[in-house]
């Protein structure tokens, strides 16, 4: 999503009121695979790339081994 103002620090303000993955302010939405991509809320679709998206395709497990 992106926001065009002619106040930038006006649209930082507008993205914390936003339930979106990725806004831009005065820029068109660019893919880096070091930030997490996805979905919010029902949209279907998981955090892709970055950590957040290693860990939604990772199963945690736990072992105990007792001496």
């Amino acid at each position: 999503m992106s926001i065009w103002t002619r106040s930038p620090a006006r649209g930082a303000e507008l993205t914390k009121a936003l339930t979106t993955g990725a806004v831009v302010v005065n820029t068109v939405t660019t893919p880096d695979a070091r930030l997490p991509f996805g979905g919010t809320k029902k949209s279907g679709y998981g955090h892709e790339l970055a950590a957040a998206g290693i860990r939604e395709f990772t199963n945690v497990r736990t072992y105990w081994v007792a001496r």
